[in-house]
């Protein structure tokens, strides 16, 4: 009997299915690099800005801290950016090449271009290759303590994958890994690492546990199933709560690295808007938890996505700071 389905066009044809709806990969890229660019990611940018955004408020309290500015920031500002979509890539490779076999089973992931055929494991590994190594020569163009974090910042990434397997907290190690870039980019403004740095990373962290939680929630019914660990089916029921508290940490350690960055060198107005960011950010988290269902999937991620906006808050706050 013959189908009478239509066949998928070359513009739909490989399509992830929780990828942005006609998005420039599926519609503008060359068809046979749309594999390779759905492998980083690249239809879905939320993860870019959640490994950008970070490294750019460690740049931003960093120049708060020492009163200094100079051209080369400018520099550290737009590398951030390139090493962000690259290494967000990358892991992103290095993720779906160690969870293909698991990604085959979750409905929401099977449609994932290894999983789905059509990427090879050698194929992807190579991609994964080249992303890094373009990364790393952003990185060389940094001072030497900011290329030595680089350099570390690969433990987390390449542990991460494999954390849903052996705990119940996986989204500490993406939380590690995501928010390296707080430490990398102040230091490599500053040359050193400073305590309101470290304190940022952990209000980072807190932030992480916070979104993909949420993230997770899409999953969970396939991770039971297959046995793969989340906050999301540790905290069941309870999420609410527990987003609660990663909210209050969040503001928290990030008011701590806002007064400890500012008070050197800020002057008490500056002071006072940076301190504002993370306040304007715990709102907008709040929001979030208005508006939680933990068993509407299309909700959980367009929760998840708002985040970019919950980030680039402080960041305009840090921002006005600087010119106060």
């Amino acid at each position: 009997m013959q189908d009478d389905a239509p066949a998928p066009d070359e513009d739909t044809k490989g399509v992830v299915s929780d990828a942005y709806a006609r998005n420039w990969v599926d519609r503008y890229a060359p068809a046979p690099t749309r594999p390779y660019l759905r492998l980083s990611r690249a239809d879905r940018p939320i993860g870019t800005w959640l490994l950008l955004l970070p490294c750019w408020w460690g740049l931003s309290l960093a120049m708060l801290y020492d009163g200094k500015a100079s051209w080369h920031d400018l520099w550290i500002f737009a590398g951030c950016g390139i090493g962000a979509f690259l290494m967000r890539g990358a892991g992103c490779t290095w993720n779906d090449i160690t969870d293909r076999n698991i990604d085959a089973q979750v409905a929401r992931t099977r449609s994932r271009p290894i999983p789905s055929g059509q990427v090879s494991v050698s194929g992807a590994a190579i991609w994964m290759v080249v992303q890094a190594l373009v990364s790393f020569v952003i990185l060389l163009t940094f001072n030497a303590a900011a290329i030595r974090l680089g350099v570390l910042a690969l433990v987390p990434v390449a542990i991460y994958p494999f954390a849903k397997r052996f705990t119940w907290w996986p989204q500490v190690f993406l939380g590690l890994a995501f928010n390296w870039g707080a430490l990398l980019a102040w230091t490599a403004h500053t040359g050193r690492l400073d305590a309101p740095a470290v304190v940022l990373y952990l209000a980072g962290i807190a932030w992480t546990l916070f979104y993909d939680t949420i993230y997770a929630h899409q999953d969970t019914e396939d991770d039971a199933l297959i046995g793969v660990k989340s906050t999301a089916r540790l905290f069941g029921d309870a999420s609410s709560q527990w987003l609660r508290r990663f909210l209050m940490a969040t503001v928290g350690l990030m008011g701590i690295a806002v007064i400890y960055a500012a008070l050197p060198q800020a002057s008490i107005l500056a002071l006072v808007v940076a301190i504002a960011g993370p306040w304007a950010m715990g709102w907008h988290m709040a929001w979030q938890l208005r508006g939680l269902d933990i068993h509407n999937s299309a909700k959980m991620l367009r929760l998840f996505r708002a985040n970019r906006d919950t980030g680039m808050i402080p960041l305009l706050f840090f921002a006005v700071a600087l010119l106060v």
